[in-house]
């Protein structure tokens, strides 16, 4: 392919997406009339008309939106490409966009992070704290955190952090109300705090496993929180059994305001995972990110 002809596939992608040619002549500084002979000198060449025009607006054929989802991917790796050369630096630099869950930021991510802008002053972090699955190709993140089972199959996947244990949990008080539960099957019998997903929208149902069987349990109570401070809390106060990670209800269990249960049916499961797109070239910055969260988690 010509030089010339890979600036002429640059300019129509560029028009069919502002779908404009007074925008898209603003945007690669040159004049309308240019952009608009150089998008007749690329369909003269080949042979199909890309783009119909009227006083209002520019859209692409069929034959242009074809064309437009071949050049897209690739005019997105260049631009990968040229960023990662341009990131060839002595220090880390540029922007980091992460998109996480709030108890991966504080337990896994941040530790790093506040090292990280400590020591490369040139470099920024944008991280987005959300419980919901994100898209982080189409929200233009550089990477996401969550766990091993949520990341899809398409995606690199790094393990950032040791394997956790969820927790059922209640206060003294509320067990010598209601008893102790034993099996997982008990818990139908018993006041349990739920939590609603927000990737699903539904409640959680408990997760349990024991002996290679794995259960789950669909609880029932009289509240639902979506936070987890406030889940530990109305446990403590005996409203009910609540179900979070081990490490989160630690300080109540250490102090004695929260008692621990079903033990035995709480395995270890996969901790959480750095994921990005397979295609990504590694710029330094986000090199020294994935290699310090390996460090710390083998740390």
């Amino acid at each position: 392919m010509k030089r010339e002809e890979l600036s002429d596939l640059a300019v129509f992608l560029a028009v069919a997406e502002a779908r404009s040619f007074t925008r898209a002549a603003a945007i690669l500084g040159t004049s309308q009339s240019a952009i608009s002979q150089i998008v007749r000198r690329l369909e003269a060449a080949i042979g199909l008309k890309l783009l119909t025009r009227n006083t209002r607006n520019v859209a692409p054929t069929q034959a242009g939106e074809q064309l437009i989802a071949t050049l897209r991917p690739a005019f997105d790796e260049i631009d990968a490409q040229l960023a990662a050369l341009s990131a060839l630096r002595e220090r880390p630099s540029g922007r980091l966009r992460i998109t996480t869950s709030r108890h991966a930021a504080e337990t896994i991510l941040w530790p790093v992070v506040s090292q990280m802008l400590l020591d490369h002053p040139d470099l920024s972090v944008e991280i987005s704290i959300d419980g919901q699955l994100t898209d982080i190709i189409a929200d233009r993140f550089d990477a996401g955190i969550r766990l091993g089972e949520q990341v899809a199959k398409d995606m690199i996947a790094v393990p950032i952090g040791p394997e956790l244990r969820m927790a059922v949990v209640g206060a003294p008080e509320y067990f010598a109300r209601q008893g102790r539960p034993v099996t997982p099957q008990d818990l139908t019998g018993h006041d349990c705090i739920n939590i609603r997903m927000p990737s699903k929208g539904g409640l959680y149902a408990w997760e349990f496993g024991k002996d290679g069987r794995d259960l789950n349990v669909r609880v029932e109570g009289p509240l639902v929180i979506n936070d987890v401070p406030m889940i530990l809390r109305a446990a403590a106060e005996g409203i009910g059994l609540a179900c979070v990670l081990e490490d989160q209800a630690s300080a109540p269990l250490a102090s004695g305001r929260l008692e621990r249960v079903l033990e035995d049916w709480c395995p270890p499961f996969p901790g959480y995972h750095l994921y990005y797109p397979d295609r990504r070239q590694l710029t330094p910055a986000f090199a020294l990110l994935v290699d310090s969260l390996r460090h710390r988690r083998a740390a």
